[in-house]
Formats: C-alpha cells, sequence, structure tokens
C-alpha cells in the first residue's frame, strides 16, 4: 500500500531499494530555506543493520500491512524461544535476535505480541511494564545531597538500573521492558 513520506510512524513495515525496514523513528525536519522533509531511522529486517534515509513529504513509500498475533512464552531453547498459541495450542520457535534487548524482560506464561508480515515474523512487542526482584542495590550514604538521588541496583533477570534509596535488595519492583527504568514498588 502506498503513502505519503508525512504519514510514515514508528513500528510500521515499509519496503524500500527491494527490502523490509521496520521503522524505529522519524522526525519532520523543516530547515529554514526549503521545503520541509522526512528523517526516518530504520532497520533491515532481515540483517539487522540500522540506517538512516531523508524523503520529501510529498514523495510516496510502499508500506507493508503487518498482522499483530499473540503469543505466550513457554521456554528457551538454545538460540530460539518457543511461544505457544492459546488458540490452537501450536507450538512456534522464534530466533532470539528478534528479541534483542527484549530478551530479559522474558518471563514464563508472558504475553507476547509478534507482527507478522506474509507469515513471517518481523518484531515482538512486549507488555509495557513488568516486575522483577532486585538482588543487590547499594547503600544510601547519609548525607550525600550532591549526587542524585538514586542508586545502582541488579535485577533478578540480570539488568542494572537506578532505583530510589529506599529500595533494597529482596524487593520487589516495576520496570519499564523498554529501557529496564524504575516505575515503582510492586503492589503484590
Amino acid at each position: 500500500m502506498k503513502q505519503q513520506a508525512n504519514q510514515i510512524r514508528a513500528g510500521q513495515v515499509i519496503e524500500h531499494e527491494g527490502r523490509r525496514w521496520s521503522v524505529l523513528k522519524q522526525q519532520i525536519i523543516t530547515p529554514g530555506k526549503g521545503g520541509a522533509f522526512i528523517q526516518v531511522e530504520m532497520r533491515d529486517l532481515k540483517t539487522g543493520n540500522k540506517t538512516n534515509e531523508r524523503w520529501r513529504t510529498a514523495d510516496t513509500v510502499e508500506r507493508l500491512m503487518a498482522e499483530d498475533k499473540e503469543f505466550t512464552y513457554s521456554y528457551e531453547d538454545g538460540d530460539n524461544i518457543v511461544l505457544m498459541d492459546p488458540e490452537t495450542f501450536d507450538q512456534f520457535m522464534l530466533h532470539k535476535d528478534i528479541f534483542g534487548d527484549l530478551l530479559p524482560f522474558l518471563q514464563d506464561n508472558m504475553k507476547i505480541i509478534v507482527r507478522l508480515i506474509e507469515g513471517d515474523p518481523v518484531s515482538v512487542e512486549l507488555p509495557a511494564q513488568v516486575t522483577l526482584e532486585v538482588v543487590e542495590a547499594e547503600p544510601v550514604v547519609k548525607g550525600q545531597t550532591a549526587s542524585s538521588s538514586y542508586k545502582p541496583a541488579m535485577l533478578s533477570n540480570g539488568v542494572k538500573t537506578m532505583v530510589p534509596p529506599f529500595v533494597e535488595a529482596g524487593e520487589k519492583i516495576v520496570v519499564k521492558t523498554e529501557d529496564g527504568s524504575y516505575v515503582e514498588r510492586s503492589k503484590s
């Protein structure tokens, strides 16, 4: 489906120069002189390489229609992640590379959205937040007001993040899967 370049949004999949690209970021730039253009950061779905491309706002690009399908995380098998279709109970294997930085946030029975184009998986989406246990947290130094109020902590999935001074080892906290940043203490 053809669309104007100024309608490109993050998360869309487009075809450019005979290859499929996942749009990571887009920004409309209006220079002081001349017409506006679209700066798009995108990743090649086959090789994983990132590139930046510029289009005039009136240019057209080919947008590929994607289907989002929900799966449940089952287990890890070597270099693959095994997911289950909750409707048919069929197992579906994905290579770990497609998860990228999201891989450490996978939890048993987690609902995962897999974006498919013509039956091929192109990206995955995890819940926005997960609850994890703090396994290590540095002690707070009293009277240390010159530094920031956050301290480093290690989570049960091996990810390091910054937490407020009142968070101690053994507590459960909610973090964003996008970047591993602290959201709040777990209520459960």
